[in-house]
C-alpha cells in the first residue's frame, strides 16, 4: 500500500476498521517484545532463583534501551505521520533518516557505557551480592545488542506509523522465533546457562533489526537514505517533542523496576524474582494494550495533520470500548490463577507467595490503564508534548514514586506489592480532565475557519 493509498485509507475508511488493521500487527509486535522477557524468565527460571533474580535486574535496562528506541521511533515516527498527512514527503523522508541515524548512534554510546561501569551498574540496579555474578554475566551480553535493540525499535515505529504496521510486525517476529530456538540451545543444550541465554536474544535481536531493515523498502514506504539526513536542529526538536513522552513512559518504567528491585531486596532474593516475574507478565498484558494504542497513532496523526478531528475523537472512543472489552475478562482470569501463572515461571513457594499478591493488586487496575494509555498517545501523536509527557511521567514517577517510598514504610512488604496499583489509580484520576480539556480544544480548532499549518497545532 503506498503513502497515497494509506491517507485515502486513514481519512476515509471506516474508523474501527482502520484501527483494528494497524492494531492486529502491532499487537502482536508488543507481544513478541513481550516474549523476549518471558522467554528469558521461563528458561532461566530452570536454572535457579538467583539467576531469575538476576534478569528481574537486568530487565531496567532492557526496557530503557527498547525505551531509546520508542524515543527515535515515536518521536521521528508521530512527526511522519503528520507530514504525510498534510502531505510533506520530503520532510517526512528527512525524519526518518535522520531519526534512525540517531538512533543508532544511541545505541552504540549505551553499549559503550553500559560496558565499562558494568560491575558499579549491576550494583546500582539493584543486585545483591548473591546474584552479582549472574547479573554481571548476563547483562554484559545483552549490553553488546543495545545497537540493534534502539535500531529495530526505531525502524518498527517509523514503519508503523506510515500506516504499514504488517511490515513492522514481520521484522519483529522473526526475531522472536529465533530466540524461542536459540535460548534453549545454548543455556541448555550447550550448557552454557545464563550466558546461553543472554546469547540467545541477542542473535534474536540482531536479526530482527536486518529483517526490518529490509521490510524499509517494501509496501511503499517513504525514502530513507543518507543523503535526506539532517543535523540541523529543528529534526532534533521534532523528535524530542513527539518521542519524550515514550521516552517518559518507558524509562520512568525501568525506573519503577528498579525501585522494587531495591524495595523487595529487603525481603530477599525470592521477593526480587516475585516481582520481577509480576512485571514481567503485566507487561504481556500491558503489550496488548499499547499495541491497539499504536492501532490508533497513524490514524490519529494522519487524521489530526488532515484536521479531520471528528475521526481522533471517534477513534479514542473505539479504543476505549475495544481495550475494556479485553481487559476485563482477562482481569479476571488472571485474578482468579494468578498463582498458577507465577509458579509456571518459577516453582517457588516464597517467590509464588509474593507475586502472586502483587500480581492481584496489579490486575485490579488493568481497565485504567486502557484510559491512561489511549490518552497519553493520543496526545502525543497529536504533538501536545506538555500533556503527554506529563501524564506519561505520572504513572512510573509523580505517582508511583511517593508511593513506593511511603507505603513500605507502613506496611512492609504488602506496601512494595500495592505500590503499582496505587500509582494507577492516581495517574487515572489525573488522566480524565487532561482528556476532557483535549476534546474540548478539538472543538475550537473544528470551529475555526482560517488555514493554518498542522505544526502549529501544538501545546
Amino acid at each position: 500500500m503506498g503513502n497515497r493509498d494509506n491517507f485515502t485509507y486513514l481519512t476515509t475508511a471506516p474508523v474501527g476498521r482502520v484501527i483494528l488493521t494497524m492494531a492486529i500487527p502491532t499487537i502482536v509486535s508488543m507481544l513478541v517484545i513481550s516474549l523476549y522477557n518471558i522467554i528469558d524468565t521461563f528458561y532461566v527460571g530452570r536454572i535457579s532463583t538467583q539467576a531469575t533474580a538476576a534478569v528481574g535486574i537486568v530487565f531496567p535496562v532492557m526496557t530503557i534501551m527498547q525505551a531509546c528506541g520508542f524515543f527515535f521511533g515515536q518521536g521521528s515516527g508521530t512527526f511522519i505521520s503528520r507530514a504525510l498527512g498534510a502531505k510533506e514527503e520530503y520532510r517526512a523522508e528527512v525524519m526518518a533518516s535522520t531519526g534512525f541515524l540517531y538512533s543508532i548512534l544511541f545505541g552504540l554510546l549505551i553499549s559503550l557505557l553500559g560496558l565499562i561501569f558494568l560491575r558499579p551498574l549491576s550494583i546500582a540496579l539493584g543486585s545483591t551480592p548473591t546474584i552479582l555474578p549472574d547479573t554481571e554475566a548476563f547483562l554484559r551480553i545483552i549490553l553488546l545488542g543495545a545497537p540493534f535493540v534502539t535500531g529495530t525499535m526505531t525502524l518498527n515505529n517509523q514503519i508503523r506509523f506510515q500506516g504499514n504496521a504488517f511490515y513492522g510486525m514481520l521484522g519483529i517476529l522473526s526475531g522472536a522465533v529465533l530466540n524461542v530456538v536459540t535460548v534453549p540451545i545454548f543455556a541448555f543444550s550447550l550448557d552454557m546457562g545464563i550466558k546461553g541465554a543472554a546469547l540467545g536474544t541477542l542473535v534474536g535481536q540482531i536479526a530482527g533489526f536486518f529483517v526490518l531493515l529490509v521490510m524499509t523498502r517494501h509496501g511503499g514506504n517513504i525514502r530513507m537514505a543518507t543523503n535526506r539526513i539532517s543535523f540541523a536542529w529543528s529534526p532534533v526538536k521534532e523528535i524530542m517533542k513527539g518521542g519524550t513522552p515514550s521516552l517518559t513512559r518507558q524509562a520512568l518504567a525501568s525506573i519503577t523496576t528498579l525501585m522494587l528491585n531495591v524495595a523487595a531486596g529487603q525481603y530477599g532474593d525470592a521477593a526480587i524474582a516475585g516481582m520481577s516475574i509480576v512485571t514481567r507478565v503485566s507487561f504481556v498484558v500491558f503489550s496488548i494494550i499499547i499495541g491497539l494504542g499504536q492501532g490508533f497513532q497513524p490514524l490519529c496523526g494522519f487524521n489530526y495533520g488532515a484536521r479531520l478531528f471528528n475521526r481522533v475523537r471517534e477513534g479514542f472512543k473505539f479504543c476505549i470500548k475495544v481495550g475494556l472489552f479485553f481487559v476485563i475478562p482477562v482481569s479476571v482470569v488472571c485474578f482468579i490463577f494468578s498463582e498458577s501463572i507465577i509458579d509456571i515461571l518459577r516453582h517457588d513457594p516464597l517467590v509464588v507467595e509474593v507475586g502472586s499478591a502483587a500480581f492481584r493488586w496489579q490486575i485490579m487496575t488493568y481497565p485504567l490503564a486502557v484510559v491512561i494509555t489511549m490518552s497519553n498517545m493520543m496526545f502525543q501523536t497529536s504533538g501536545r508534548a506538555i500533556s503527554a509527557n506529563f501524564l506519561a511521567a505520572c504513572r512510573n514517577g509523580i505517582c508511583f514514586i511517593p508511593m513506593i517510598l511511603l507505603l513500605p514504610v507502613f506496611w512492609g512488604l504488602k506496601g512494595v506489592e500495592v505500590s503499582q496499583a496505587a500509582a494507577d489509580v492516581v495517574t487515572f484520576i489525573i488522566a480524565i480532565p487532561l482528556t476532557i480539556r483535549y476534546f474540548k480544544t478539538l472543538n475550537l480548532y473544528s470551529e475555526k475557519s482560517s488555514i493554518f499549518h498542522f505544526d502549529q497545532m501544538f501545546d
